[in-house]
This record gives C-alpha cells, structure tokens and sequence, in this order.
C-alpha cells in the first residue's frame, strides 16, 4: 500500500485528507486512463457539464481509497498490493453506493478497512427472520402428468391445458383416458420416467431445502454498517475542493437535480 503524498503548496489539489492537501495527479491519471480504455466512448465528452461530473465522481472514489489506506496504516491492517479487484455483485454495489463500490472493487485497503470495522456486526434473529419471510418463494403450482395416445408424456399445470379437457380429467379417475375439444389424454397418479435420450439428467423427487440465509443478512448488515462508518469518516477527515465537490452536491453548478 502507498500512500498518497502531500500536494505541494502550489499545485492543484484533489481534495484535504485530516487537513493535508492531497495532489490531484491521481486523478488525472485516473481519468486520462478512462479516457484510453476500452469504454471510453462511453464517456461523456471532454469539457462539458457531464466530464466534469465524471471528474468529482473520480475524484469521491479516489478520496475515499485514500481514506482507507490512512485508516488502515493506523491500525495496522494487512493490506497486499498485489490483492486482485472483488468484483461485488448487483445487489451488494447498489448497498454500498457507485463511488464507495467502486472504491471498494478497486482497492485493497478499502476492503480490508471494510473487514476491520464491520467484524463485530452481525444481524439480529428478527432481522433473519424477516429475510426469511421477505423471500419465501411462492407455493409450487399444481403439476398434472399427462400421458397421451401416441405414448407421449408430459407435466402441465392445469390452468395452462385447454378449459374441456382440464375439467375433463379433473373429474375423471386417475389413469383414465378422456376426450374433451378434441383432445386425448390421462391424467397418470406417478410421475413418467424420465427420458432415455437425454443422459446424465438427474432425477427430481423434490427441491432442495432453502439455503441459510443468515450469510446473505451477515454481508448486508455489514455493508449497512461500513455505509454508516464511511460517511462519517468522509464528514470528519476529508474536504473537499471547488470543482470537485460530491456530484450529487445540489450547490454545485453542474448538478440537474436542483430544486
């Protein structure tokens, strides 16, 4: 881990890290580097209000690496330079923010800052429990085996077949043929075997159980808790300079969300 060295007195600043300015070359390093990527003509065009905006976000995801690699050179965490991105899923980067995401993909220190301060957190039974009930998948719909003249086999949902013929074989005997709207079929008590042109499909007598969900909870809370931990060491450390203010700041002037 390197740290980000003081900016000299006179240049450009990226923003203040506990008062001491911070060189905004990193920053144009950064973006000279998005600029020569492979999703560069995704970006906006050099010099209007929406490059700038791309600049101070940058800029948001660089401070915030610089604040963590401060944090963890004070409590002396292990960080390896080497340490490969973590790509995050949709869902944990939505959690977390686009900048404090982006951040914590790209650096190794922001992940390891990420582990220090959220170990002791944990999710509350009541807060599983909710998990639990929010995602309880829904009942298994009916299933009907059908067999047909032709030796033909098949599994329907009975509101799917033709209106006759479902309440045709709804109120005949299991395996009895009966015609209705022009169609034949049965309505067999076991399940067909399985086909024997398609090897290696297993056999489904029933769907696993639910995984526990108390790891999913665990690394929710957990971002929950490094959200809250991160926005007030950005309130108390970090300042920030005109022009590159927060992009969501409605005072500066590139923002269209004013009201």
């Amino acid at each position: 881990m390197t740290a980000i060295p003081p900016a000299p007195a006179d240049a450009p600043v990226l923003g203040l890290l506990d008062g001491r300015p911070l060189p905004r070359t990193g920053l144009d390093r950064r973006l000279a580097a998005l600029r020569t990527g492979p999703r560069a003509s995704a970006l906006p065009r050099p010099g209007s209000g929406e490059d700038r905006q791309l600049a101070r976000w940058v800029a948001q995801v660089l401070l915030t690496e610089a604040l963590c690699e401060a944090v963890a050179a004070e409590r002396g965490l292990s960080v390896l330079p080497e340490a490969a991105h973590d790509r995050l899923d949709q869902q944990a980067a939505v959690e977390l923010g686009s900048v404090t995401a982006a951040a914590y993909e790209g650096s190794a220190a922001v992940r390891a800052v990420h582990e220090a301060v959220t170990a002791a957190v944990a999710p509350t039974a009541e807060e599983v429990a909710h998990y639990f009930a929010m995602t309880r998948p829904a009942a298994t719909p009916t299933v009907w085996h059908l067999a047909f003249p032709d030796g033909g086999t098949c599994e329907a949902d009975p509101a799917t077949l033709p209106l006759a013929l479902a309440e045709a074989l709804r109120t005949a005997a299991p395996d009895t043929w009966v015609t209705a709207g022009g169609w034949t079929a049965a309505r067999r008590t076991t399940p067909p075997d399985p086909p024997t042109d398609r090897p290696g499909r297993p056999d489904q007598p029933g769907r696993p159980d639910r995984p526990d969900p108390a790891a999913t909870v665990l690394a929710a809370v957990r971002r929950a808790a490094f959200v809250r931990w991160l926005d007030h060491a950005r309130a108390t450390r970090l300042t920030l300079v005109p022009g590159l203010e927060h992009p969501g700041d409605p005072a500066q002037p590139d923002n269209h969300h004013r009201h």
